[in-house]
């Protein structure tokens, strides 16, 4: 067990497997515990009276047992039996799991006449469509197990009505088949349900498996990916039923409240609400890390007033201070959120104090349409595997080894070179270090496992072949941060970097250095930033419909109708409406556009359709960099019900002597630096030290490198703030 220096007595480096900070939470409960589950490991903050108890345990198959093993853990730290939690918010991989493994239900598709091979045709931009070799990504539905009916819907109304006969016939025929979820997706189901409504109907009365229908779960145009959203929603609906199942029995065994999940917009909601809408539960954990990311840095300045990376993180009036703390609250643009975790690394992107969302993602070559936190991420973390390809170039993911046997050092049986052995063996991770404050490292296996690396990759030696992986590893890294600021026209030296995740911070300056980006932020709960986001996360739904009309000749009063029944769709969904704040946004183009612009509309009074073209022409500039005098389109109305969650605020004092030892470590760079790192231990520095790199600074759940010509200061909350004090030559 870890006890910050608060707790008045030293941290036991060999054994601890927990770490406690004082939080200060404005809540609705006094015991409220998060859960995310990664690749690697499952990650715990539970926040009890004025404490933040944090955890880290291997991730299980299945997943809730290591969410219960994680429960214990944490609650056995703070003293309390976990009865005593008051609330449990969750966020889990099982349905991206499901679609990149490909195991998830066997489904079935259910659609217009003539429309059976919509999946397979999708959209001509295409990855490679010049290459005539090129492979499309293996459909979730084969055409076998895709079925017709005879009906036709336009954009203007039903001309076919459904025949109920020939619905009831097909369930026959998908009973046969012994299908484990249908997809029912007609054409036009956004403009007018009533057909698709009939079949769904009959299918759930003649059938004992989950239905979705595109127009419950996307009710926008564009067939494709209405149609592919709707058949990802099925194909993860049992999978997440069955887990989500199984976790609220066991929760409830063990006196611990019904999970909130986690969504892929960053807001919870209730378990029965999420098994009917399974699709909204993918990248539900790198939405959390997210949210957590901007409740923690927003609070850095101390202003403490929200936690939500709704708010602006730019509490600093004065843009000339040198500080450090100052210049954490000195962001013109925003924040880069990076996420290096075991499997993968996430990055996102917060402007204007709120997140990126997305209604355009894809996962595994599937389109998924739902709002999103827009999360770019890459196969390459802690354990993402090096190996070298048949050229002889040295490679890095996206194979992982996961979290048994996992990395070499991690003496489970593991042979291949990962990420974390470099790391080891540049000196980052010492052989003392206990990963997630239990697991002691084998640093013989990871020299042994980079040597093997060298000796193919025609390198002298493990620590050259280190080198070299975690400059391949950076180098992935970097371009994913690229692909979100440089090319979406933003300039990365005007945002901050936060860090985060358990090897995250041991890359973040050396990307900085990269991108000559000038500030890296480092939460204090920085290892297991997804479970504290689950803790600021608010409660939130979201609800769109297709209207395709011009915004010079919307009807003010049609456009509130549709609202009226949006606000009404989302407010079925939340806990509690009285509490519920409304937004309403309209996804805009210019005629002839195939692309939208989502801006906001103002939430009470008449639809004001000039104000939302000035706003549509002002996003346009502000994205493509021009504007043009062309008539606007109103596409699709959108509605969002937030309920406020609590504001978790981490508190720190530190305290004592921090220092630990010093290792040699090793700094890839343009001059191959070596020396003497000194080690600290993060959580006993008070706020306001200073630590000049190079230097470790260790934590049960993650380890900061700060390189040489950076410099850090821990900021009154614990962020680690750190500068470049001299200009890289790399």
């Amino acid at each position: 067990m870890q006890r910050d220096s608060t707790q008045q007595d030293a941290p036991n480096r060999d054994s601890n497997d927990c770490t406690r900070t004082h939080t200060q939470t404005h809540t609705r409960a006094d015991t409220r515990i998060g859960v995310d589950v990664g690749g690697t490991f499952t990650d715990v903050a539970l926040s009890v009276d004025d404490d933040l108890v944090t955890a880290k345990v291997p991730s299980t198959d299945p997943q809730h047992v290591g969410v219960l093993e994680g429960i214990e853990k944490a609650c056995d730290d703070a003293g309390i039996d976990p009865g005593e939690i008051d609330e449990f918010s969750h966020a889990m991989t099982v349905s991206v799991n499901a679609l990149l493994e490909r195991d998830g239900a066997e489904t079935a598709l259910v659609t217009t006449a003539g429309f059976r091979d919509v999946l397979e045709i999708g959209r001509q931009d295409r990855p490679s469509l010049y290459d005539l070799d090129a492979e499309k990504p293996a459909r979730l539905v084969p055409r076998e197990r895709r079925f017709e009916v005879n009906e036709r819907t336009t954009a203007e109304g039903v001309e076919q009505p459904v025949d109920p006969d020939e619905v009831r016939d097909l369930a026959a025929k998908l009973r046969e088949a012994d299908v484990e979820a249908v997809a029912v997706s007609l054409l036009h189901a956004y403009a007018d349900p009533s057909n698709e409504r009939q079949v769904a109907d009959i299918l759930r009365e003649e059938l004992s498996v989950p239905v979705s229908a595109s127009h419950e779960v996307l009710a926008e145009f564009r067939e494709f990916e209405r149609t592919s959203t709707t058949t990802v929603d099925a194909y993860v609906r049992p999978a997440i039923d069955r887990y989500i199942g199984r976790l609220v029995e066991q929760a409830d065994d063990a006196g611990i409240p019904e999970p909130q999940i986690m969504q892929a917009n960053g807001g919870t909601a209730a378990p029965e609400t999420v098994r009917e809408h399974a699709v909204t539960t993918t990248l539900s954990g790198p939405a959390a890390g997210v949210v957590g990311a901007g409740a923690t840095v927003g609070g850095s300045s101390g202003s403490g007033d929200n936690g939500d990376i709704d708010d602006n993180t730019d509490n600093d009036d004065n843009g000339d201070s040198d500080d450090p703390a100052d210049a954490a609250s000195e962001t013109p643009e925003g924040l880069v959120t990076f996420d290096m975790g075991g499997t993968s690394s996430d990055v996102s992107l917060v402007r204007d104090g709120r997140a990126e969302r997305t209604t355009d993602a894809e996962i595994d070559g599937l389109p998924i349409r739902t709002p999103m936190v827009d999360v770019n991420t890459v196969g390459a973390g802690g354990g993402s595997i090096a190996w070298v390809d048949a050229g002889g170039a040295l490679r890095v993911g996206p194979e992982s080894s996961g979290a048994q046997p996992g990395p070499a050092c991690y003496g489970r049986g593991g042979t291949r070179p990962t990420v974390t052995d470099a790391n080891v063996v540049l000196g980052y991770i010492g052989p003392e270090t206990a990963l997630g404050g239990e697991m002691t490292l084998d640093v013989e296996a990871a020299h042994d496992a980079l040597a093997s690396l060298a000796g193919e990759a025609g390198l002298d030696g493990a620590l050259e072949a280190a080198r070299g992986v975690y400059r391949v590893a950076n180098a992935t890294m970097t371009r994913t941060i690229r692909s979100v600021t440089v090319e979406r026209g933003h300039d990365p030296r005007e945002f901050a970097l936060v860090a985060f995740g358990g090897a995250g911070p041991m890359h973040a300056a050396s990307l900085a250095d990269a991108l000559s980006v000038e500030r890296v932020l480092v939460p204090r709960p920085g290892g297991v930033l997804s479970a504290f986001g689950l803790l600021a996360a608010d409660e939130s739904h979201d609800a769109v419909r297709t209207v395709g009309v011009a915004l010079e000749s919307a009807s003010p009063a049609t456009i509130s109708e549709v609202y009226d029944e949006l606000v009404e769709d989302v407010l079925a969904d939340v806990s509690d409406p009285d509490a519920a704040q409304l937004e309403r946004a309209a996804d805009c183009r210019y005629a002839g556009q195939s692309f939208e612009l989502t801006v906001p509309v103002d939430s009470k009074g008449t639809f004001d359709a000039e104000a939302v073209a000035d706003r549509f022409h002002e996003a346009h500039e502000r994205t493509y960099g021009y504007a043009l005098d062309e008539r606007v389109e109103v596409v699709n109305l959108r509605t969002t019900a937030t309920v406020p969650g609590a504001e978790p605020t981490v508190r720190h004092e530190g305290g004592g002597d921090a220092v630990v030892g010093t290792r040699t470590a090793h700094f890839p760079g343009a001059d191959e630096e070596q020396g003497e790192a000194t080690v600290y231990e993060r959580d006993r520095l008070a706020p306001g030290a200073r630590v000049d790199g190079p230097a470790v600074l260790e934590q049960a759940e993650s380890t900061t490198v700060i390189p040489p010509r950076w410099t850090g200061e821990i900021l009154p909350d614990g962020t680690l703030a750190m500068t470049r004090t001299e200009v890289s030559e790399e």
